[in-house]
C-alpha cells in the first residue's frame, strides 16, 4: 500500500513539474546572434614588418581598427596562430579613439576584457582567443582602439603587415592610459584577429578573400577607403543590408596555389573564410599573383600556361565546393588589368591566361554570382590596361578613385534576403 502511495506521488510531481516547462520556456532570453565587424587575417610578418623583440618586453600595443556594422555588445579575437610557444597577454582594453590617425582615447569610454573571467590570456601555439562579451554599443562604421600589454614577446610575432593603420608601441603597462607619449608608431597590426558584435537574428557577414588588391595596397593610411570599407558604408545606407558585416581577409602577395607572403588561399581557407563569426557570402578575388608570377623572370612555354590556367580553375572550384558545404554563397570577382605593371611585365600569353580565367568565372553554372571588377576598371582603349584614373600609379593596384569604383559595382541586391 505505501509503495503505490509512493508512486502515485512520484507520478504527481514529475506531471507538475512537465506542466511548469512551457513557463519556463517562455522566459528564456533568446538567444545572441554574433556577427563579424572587422577581421584581418593573420600571418608571420616579414623580417622588415616584424618588431625587435625587445620593443615588445614589458610592452603596451594600442590599435585602431575600423568596424563595419554595429551593435550593442562586443567582443575581441587575438590571435597566436603562428606562434610556436603560448603566448601570455595580460590584459587587454577597448576605448574610442580620439581619431583613427592617433594613439590618444577618450578615457571615459575605456573598458577592459576579460577571458572566462580573468584578465589575462594564455593563448596556445597556433590558437586563437575570443573575449568574453562585454556591454559595448557601437555605432556602424566607427573605429575603436585595442590596446594590450605584454610582459613578454611572442616567440614568434603573428600579424597582419598590410594594416593601412598606424599601430602605436610604449614600454610599461599603459593600456588604459589617455595617450601613449613617444609610442614607436608602426603601420601594421599585431595579435588581433577580430571584432564581434551582436546583431538581429538574420544579420550576417560578408568576407572579402583576397590579395593586396583586397587587402588596400595604394589606399590612404588611416583612411579606411579599401573598396571593402566603402562596400561596408554602401550596406549600412540601406535598411535591407544595413545588418551586414564586411570582413576584409586580404593578405598582399597572395597567391590561389602557392605561398606567397602569406599562406595560400586554399591553406587559409578554413580560418579566414569558414570559422568567420557569422560568415553567410564570401567575395573572391585571388589570381592575380599566379599569372603574373609564371613569367615574372622570363617567358615559360605555352604548356605551362595552359596547364597554370587550369590549375587556378580547380583552386576556384575548390573555394566554391567547401564554400557550399557549409551553406555560404560564393561571389566570383574577375581579375582585374594588370598589363603595363613595374612588377609582372606580363606578355601576350599572360593577357590570354587572364582573359580565359575571367571568362571561366563570368560563365554561369561555376560561382554563385559575379563582380566584374575587371569591366569596371580597364581602359576600354587598352583593356588590358587599368584605366589612368583608377591607375595608382604602378598599373596593378588600383587608386582610392579605382577602389571605390569597385565597391559601388557590387549590386547590394545579392545581400537582400
Amino acid at each position: 500500500m505505501r509503495f503505490r502511495h509512493q508512486v502515485t506521488f512520484t507520478l504527481v510531481v514529475w506531471l507538475a513539474a512537465f506542466a511548469l516547462l512551457p513557463c519556463f520556456a517562455q522566459d528564456a532570453p533568446a538567444a545572441v546572434h554574433w556577427v563579424g565587424s572587422w577581421a584581418a587575417s593573420q600571418q608571420v610578418p616579414e623580417p622588415a614588418n616584424a618588431l625587435p623583440a625587445n620593443e615588445l618586453r614589458d610592452a603596451t600595443v594600442r590599435q585602431i581598427v575600423h568596424l563595419s556594422v554595429g551593435g550593442a555588445r562586443l567582443r575581441v579575437h587575438l590571435s597566436n596562430a603562428f606562434g610556436t610557444a603560448p603566448l601570455r597577454i595580460d590584459s587587454v582594453h577597448i576605448a574610442g579613439p580620439i581619431s583613427p590617425s592617433s594613439d590618444k582615447i577618450d578615457t571615459a569610454t575605456d573598458r577592459a576584457f576579460t577571458f572566462a573571467g580573468n584578465p589575462e590570456a594564455i593563448i596556445p601555439a597556433g590558437a586563437e582567443y575570443i573575449s568574453d562579451p562585454i556591454d559595448y554599443p557601437m555605432a556602424a562604421l566607427s573605429n575603436l582602439a585595442i590596446s594590450f600589454h605584454l610582459s613578454e614577446p611572442p616567440a614568434r610575432q603573428t600579424g597582419h603587415p598590410g594594416s593601412r593603420s598606424t599601430s602605436y608601441v610604449v614600454h610599461g603597462d599603459m593600456v588604459a592610459a589617455a595617450e601613449l607619449p613617444n609610442a614607436t608608431k608602426v603601420d601594421h597590426w599585431y595579435q588581433i584577429a577580430g571584432v564581434d558584435v551582436t546583431g538581429p537574428a538574420d544579420g550576417a557577414s560578408i568576407v572579402a578573400l583576397g590579395d593586396s588588391i583586397t587587402d588596400g595596397h595604394a589606399t590612404t593610411t588611416n583612411g579606411n577607403d579599401r573598396w571593402t570599407d566603402v562596400l561596408a558604408q554602401r550596406l549600412q545606407g540601406s535598411p535591407a543590408t544595413n545588418r551586414l558585416g564586411v570582413l576584409n581577409e586580404g593578405i598582399g602577395g597572395n597567391h590561389l596555389l602557392v605561398d606567397g607572403l602569406g599562406p595560400n588561399a586554399l591553406a587559409r581557407f578554413n580560418r579566414d573564410v569558414l570559422a568567420q563569426t557569422g560568415v553567410r557570402y564570401v567575395i573572391v578575388l585571388e589570381g592575380v599573383n599566379d599569372l603574373g608570377g609564371l613569367t615574372r623572370l622570363g617567358e615559360v612555354p605555352s604548356a605551362e600556361h595552359e596547364a597554370l590556367v587550369a590549375r587556378i580553375l580547380g583552386a576556384y572550384q575548390q573555394i566554391v565546393l567547401r564554400a557550399h558545404a557549409h551553406g555560404l554563397e560564393v561571389i566570383g570577382a574577375t581579375i582585374t588589368p594588370y598589363a603595363g605593371s613595374d612588377y609582372y611585365h606580363p606578355t601576350a600569353k599572360d593577357e590570354m591566361d587572364r582573359q580565359a580565367v575571367n571568362q571561366w568565372i563570368r560563365d554561369p553554372g561555376h560561382f554563385d554570382a559575379v563582380v566584374d571588377f575587371d569591366k569596371v576598371l580597364r581602359d576600354p582603349s587598352h583593356p588590358d590596361h587599368l584605366l589612368p584614373s583608377y591607375d595608382s600609379g604602378d598599373h596593378l593596384h588600383p587608386s582610392p578613385a579605382g577602389y571605390r569604383a569597385m565597391a559601388d559595382a557590387i549590386p547590394l541586391a545579392l545581400f537582400e534576403r
